[in-house]
């Protein structure tokens, strides 16, 4: 088939109808970024031309082939298909020809190369190829415009950090379309050790969003490679930046590839997972950040938390349920595994456990983890123990002999929680990951149970029950009271040892110093009645010692003296913080000037130093973080920050705020914003 020999005097690669077209316009207007499944145009500009054949070639990579699907050279004169690369062609008058070329829906991502063959080739230009969740042949495709809006385009988000007590959202800027952005995450696909061991076999796997996440899981941590972030649980976070102090995935990202892919210190959970989502919203797999509240680490894989004590109470084990953990779900389809596995994949960018000898975990389906399909790929026995292992605690005596203390399966996998589509009201999606309480699966847990006397009437299990009751208000800088409750639902009187502490922990369950004890104290119980014991906790003792996490443990040991049965309860809370107070002083308008009130009281009873606002917001503060030191701020005085910054696009927009100081960190705050014209 005969065509036009091109004399081309430019190409116009049409970005910004492409862009808007293929949901890329928040990338910007000034290079094509199109999503794979759906046709794109471009035009090109002719000084004159002669009868002869021309071929498109398209390739991405260093080394490009047609059998890897990294490479595709066809006509012109082809008309579309779904199956392969493919360009119809029209001419409108003048010298000009216009191409719409067509992409199939399963070929690789990235970087392409535009070129025209007509023995002598010529470089159209470049364009980035997405996935495309619009696209119905897609694997990663969503049905819902309003999913789409939430979980590919939105930039800001929520991620809920806290106890089961009390759940704390946290504002995040993820930023996927903020300058930059696109061209490191592609950045971050080729520093990975599979690209450099395999460049060609690594980009023909990029079409696959189970290869592309496995890959994002296990570069956004740094463990076995020029990965992003450094994980540090220690506390001590001199060398680098607090990982509570982050609010946004845009200054890591910079940070890691501005400095020649120097590990960026520190994160923690939510951070590797914050970074992740962004990362994979901007590839175009759908992606949302999951907390679940009372994490199982299980690390020898017997799906049960085995937890050791010596006499003193003290923790000797090696498992443990973190207070809270955060990671990823992607939405995709699976045809690597049998019908019905489409839909969520769970994924955990926090190096935690090897996966085929590398620091990543999933995706695997959240239906595999409900149903306890645990042979399924990638990581179902470590992601099901996380939401689902059985805990038993065990006492080790003197003598060495181990005592069974208790042991639930109630313990792990509460309030798995997200942000709510279209909202900021929190999403629980703990029925996704396991059976609600009264299905049959749980029936059959309730009815292993030992058996109720008759005390079962009302509600009551029979022996000595123990458990820790706290202070409806357990604001930071206050003193607060803790009760320890021990029931004696037996028939005889109880002589019981009491030992109750308070310590100060991280979120991964590490524990610090002690801010509370009552040691070694003995108590009569009568038969049906009640004992309330208070734990005074002052700011005096956990002020100095508390973490930015604001996580303190309660731990109750009660030792029946006839018959010598140990009994345990704890519990973790968290200290409230000072909110964050932000008023606009304006209208906000596009490309207008707009300032923002910000303030917040110190609750301590001390002064804090070194006083910082840190503001960010996709679309209003133009990429950067605008910093305020505001000294030192006395007892019950306010800080405060009056903030400027000029919206740059339309529609609604998310200002968060980070308050750091000396003795007060990690403080959190936000405000929407409608941008209008």
């Amino acid at each position: 088939v005969s065509f036009v020999s091109l004399d081309i005097e430019r190409c116009d690669l049409e970005s910004r109808i492409n862009n808007t077209t293929h949901h890329t316009d928040q990338n910007g207007l000034d290079r094509l970024i199109v999503r794979r499944g759906l046709p794109f145009t471009i035009t090109l500009h002719l000084r004159s031309g002669s009868q002869h054949n021309s071929n498109l070639c398209l390739s991405t990579g260093p080394l490009p082939k047609e059998q890897s699907g990294t490479k595709s050279t066809f006509s012109l004169t082809d008309s579309a298909s779904k199956t392969a690369w493919s360009a119809s062609t029209t001419s409108p008058p003048g010298n000009v020809v216009s191409l719409s070329v067509s992409s199939p829906p399963d070929v690789p991502i990235g970087l392409y190369s535009l070129t025209l063959d007509q023995g002598q080739k010529v470089k159209l230009g470049e364009f980035v190829l997405l996935f495309n969740p619009w696209c119905a042949k897609d694997a990663v495709y969503m049905e819902e415009e309003r999913d789409r809006q939430e979980y590919v385009l939105s930039q800001a988000g929520l991620i809920y950090k806290g106890t089961t007590k009390r759940i704390k959202a946290s504002p995040w800027t993820f930023g996927q379309f903020e300058p930059g952005m696109l061209d490191i995450c592609l950045k971050l696909l080729d520093e990975n050790p599979k690209y450099s061991s395999d460049a060609d076999a690594d980009c023909s796997g990029r079409r696959n969003p189970v290869y592309v996440t496995r890959v994002i899981s296990a570069m956004i941590n740094s463990n076995d490679d020029k990965g992003v972030l450094v994980g540090n649980w220690s506390g001590d976070y001199d060398d680098g930046v607090r990982p509570s102090h982050w609010t946004d995935s845009v200054a890591i990202l910079h940070q890691w590839a501005d400095n020649c892919c120097q590990r960026v210190r520190y994160g923690q959970c939510w951070v590797f997972a914050a970074v992740a989502c962004t990362v994979s919203r901007a590839l175009g797999i759908p992606c949302r950040v999951v907390t679940n509240f009372g994490s199982a680490h299980d690390t020898n894989s017997n799906l049960l938390i085995e937890f050791l004590y010596d006499e003193d109470g003290n923790d000797i084990s090696d498992d443990s349920v973190w207070n809270f953990h955060v990671w990823v779900d992607n939405w995709m389809a699976r045809p690597d595994l049998d019908a019905g596995y489409d839909g969520w994949q769970a994924s955990d960018p926090t190096p935690q456990e090897k996966s085929e000898g590398v620091f990543c975990c999933g995706p695997v389906p959240l239906k595999a983890i409900k149903e306890g399909e645990l042979n399924l790929k990638y990581d179902a026995p470590f992601v099901f123990a996380e939401v689902n292992a059985d805990v038993v605690e065990y006492v080790k005596l003197t003598n060495g002999r181990m005592v069974k203390m208790g042991g639930s399966s109630m313990d792990v996998g509460h309030f798995i929680s997200t942000k709510a589509v279209g909202s900021d009201e929190r999403h629980d999606i703990t029925h996704l990951y396991k059976h609600p309480e009264g299905s049959l699966q749980e029936r059959e847990v309730y009815e292993r149970a030992k058996h109720h006397n008759d005390l079962q009437q009302k509600g009551q299990e029979p022996g000595l029950k123990v458990k820790i009751k706290v202070s409806p208000d357990m604001d930071i800088g206050a003193d607060f009271d803790v009760f320890a409750v021990i029931a004696n639902n037996t028939e005889a009187d109880k002589t019981c040892r009491v030992m109750f502490y308070a310590r100060i922990v991280s979120y991964d369950g590490k524990p610090g110093a002690n801010c509370g004890f009552i040691e070694d104290l003995t108590m009569e119980v009568p038969t049906g009645k009640g004992q309330r014991l208070p734990l005074r906790l002052e700011y005096v003792d956990y002020g100095d010692t508390i973490k930015s996490d604001r996580l303190i443990q309660l731990v109750l040991i009660v030792i029946e003296s006839s018959p010598r049965e140990f009994h345990k309860a704890k519990r973790t809370i968290v200290l409230e913080n000072p909110d964050i107070a932000i008023k606009l002083l304006g209208e906000p308008r596009v490309n207008q000037k707009l300032s923002a009130q910000i303030s917040l009281e110190n609750p301590l009873p001390e002064p804090l130093q070194n006083c910082f606002f840190s503001v960010m917001g996709a679309g209003l503060t133009d990429g950067k973080i605008l910093i305020q030191n505001v000294g030192t701020v006395g007892p019950k005085q306010e800080a405060k920050y009056t903030v400027e910054f000029t919206p740059t696009s339309i529609g609604s927009r998310t200002l968060t705020v980070d308050f750091d100081s000396d003795k007060l960190s990690n403080i959190k705050g936000y405000l929407n914003i409608e941008i209008k014209e």
